[in-house]
């Protein structure tokens, strides 16, 4: 049985989408069997940085409504042979996705995948919750910025109150992605320096991605930055989030700096 991870975040912009794309890559790259679901019903941009989408003939919104089969609807990666994606639906709206459809296509994709990763839209409205609804780990991605922090704490209480294991009584595993990080812009107070960030939303660190031309570089010729140039500096983060997401104890390092973050940050309980 495949584990089921969510990546949300509180607002839009915040590398959500190139987080899930280079996280499902990595997974894969070594040896996981991992689909990526595009839950952005309306707007679809996995597929894009995916590099799939010329290739999209059916989606998530076809297979809930019985139009398609899953395997119909599934594109297997041309790169890596283990990655799949589950493409959003560009021409309908979020309430197309019902919660019985929903609850069908994770519990199957959990039977055929060892990491099923859904790609949440931002904010708080019904995608949104659909998407986090079956997760077993949650990823809330967020940048050093004062207004994306405090959207993501309103994510993390969603979490904790909307997920099925909320209401079976369980604690949802919640981590932190942290992107677009510049650390001589935090020592000069144009950003939140990661103990801040860390202080105000109190969840486990994932990782600290880069600011870096790097990711949109990979994102315009459509592909996930770890398979684009595994050598870069966010490629090495975000194979790094995944050796974590798998359960290896690796220090967080933070991007221009020698400090290792394990036990004091990424060792922390989750809240």
């Amino acid at each position: 049985m495949g584990k089921v991870i969510v990546v949300t975040s509180g607002k839009g912009g915040v590398g959500k989408t190139t987080s899930t794309a280079a996280l499902g890559a990595a997974l894969a790259q070594n040896g996981a069997k991992v689909v990526v679901v595009d839950f952005d019903v309306g707007l679809r941009n996995l597929d894009l940085v995916m590099g799939a989408e010329r290739r999209v003939v059916y989606d998530l919104v076809n297979v809930i409504q019985g139009e398609a089969k899953l395997t119909q609807a599934l594109i297997r990666d041309k790169r890596v042979e283990t990655l799949f994606l589950l493409p959003a639906s560009q021409t309908r709206d979020k309430d197309n996705l019902t919660p019985e459809g929903v609850e069908k296509v994770i519990t199957a994709l959990k039977n055929a995948f060892d990491w099923v990763i859904c790609d949440s839209p931002a904010g708080i409205e019904r995608g949104a919750t659909l998407a986090m609804r079956h997760a077993d780990v949650a990823i809330v991605v967020t940048n050093p910025e004062v207004s994306s922090v405090r959207d993501s704490d309103r994510i993390i209480g969603l979490l904790d109150s909307k997920t099925l294991k909320a209401e079976n009584g369980e604690t949802m595993e919640k981590h932190l992605l942290l992107t677009r990080y510049d650390s001589a812009r935090a020592e000069r107070g144009d950003m939140l320096k990661v103990d801040d960030v860390l202080e105000i939303l109190s969840i486990p660190l994932l990782g600290i991605i880069p600011e870096s031309m790097d990711v949109l570089r990979a994102s315009n010729v459509g592909s996930p930055v770890t398979l684009a140039d595994g050598r870069s500096a966010p490629a090495i983060a975000y194979f790094e989030a995944a050796r974590r997401l798998n359960g290896e104890a690796l220090p967080v390092v933070i991007p221009g700096d020698k400090r290792g973050l394990f036990g004091k940050l990424f060792g922390r309980r989750a809240a």
